[in-house]
């Protein structure tokens, strides 16, 4: 049985709009991140007045606060990553001319339009090796982004839990923040291969934004995800109700 390729009709794109829908999503993650973060930190006054002697225990609520802001700005990279077609691109000053690719698009200065990449006619022979990889950077990215909004939500979890959830949750977070740094790596090297080894990236061509976006931003997830796994280990626990010495054992002791 002989199948042929033929060009998609004007059915719904999927694709454009599971993109959007990552988009629109992640931005509301985003923004949700920011402003509650600072709402859920716990937060202690430095010193416990019940106890006698007094005790200090460390504010860590700026550190949370800093490392969330990090983890939802290389979210918002990846999301660039994703949207901006600029993984790949081409330069020319004489004639001036501008060529990019990205995951889902590639767009062209001579026409001054983006159009859908890869379609069925740019898979055809050796070219086929081309769309498969090109499409798995498009599914790794898209599973990114999935698993950095896990990421992001089991933060808010465990910052607006009890302390029992504050000290124990972190292994969880690690490994969501670890997968998807491992994932996105997996697309970046993909491309970069492809850069090196296909034909149609002839001199002139260059890794461009969208490849840098992805770069930065996995390698603040391994960041966030080491100062995770760092604050875990050596910051003191964050205390709890402490009894007060009996006043006389105190004076027979003296």
């Amino acid at each position: 049985m002989d199948f042929h390729l033929v060009p998609r009709g004007t059915d719904r794109n999927y694709t454009g709009f599971l993109t959007k829908t990552i988009v629109y999503s992640g931005t509301l993650v985003l923004f949700l991140a920011c402003e509650l973060t600072s709402k859920l930190s716990p937060r202690y006054d430095g010193m416990d007045p019940h106890a006698y002697p007094p005790t200090y225990h460390p504010d860590n609520s700026s550190k949370k606060f800093w490392l969330t802001s990090i983890y939802t700005t290389a979210f918002a990279l990846t999301l660039c990553s994703i949207v901006i077609p600029k993984w790949v691109s081409y330069h020319s000053e004489k004639p001036a001319h501008h060529y990019s690719y990205g995951l889902h698009q590639r767009c062209s200065s001579l026409t001054d339009t983006c159009e859908n990449f890869p379609q069925s006619q740019d898979c055809h022979g050796d070219d086929r090796y081309f769309c498969s990889m090109w499409r798995s950077v498009g599914f790794l990215m898209s599973f990114a982004v999935v698993l950095e909004g896990m990421s992001i939500v089991a933060y808010l979890i465990i910052l607006g839990g009890g302390k029992r959830l504050r000290e124990n949750g972190w292994r969880v977070l690690s490994l969501l923040i670890i997968l998807s740094a491992i994932v996105q790596a997996a697309g970046m090297s993909i491309v970069a291969y492809l850069f090196d080894n296909e034909d149609r990236f002839f001199v002139g061509w260059r890794l461009d934004q969208s490849w840098v976006f992805c770069t930065v931003s996995w390698c603040f997830s391994l960041i966030c995800a080491g100062a995770i796994v760092i604050a875990a280990q050596i910051l003191p626990s964050e205390g709890g109700y402490e009894l007060i010495p009996d006043h006389d054992t105190l004076r027979v002791t003296s």
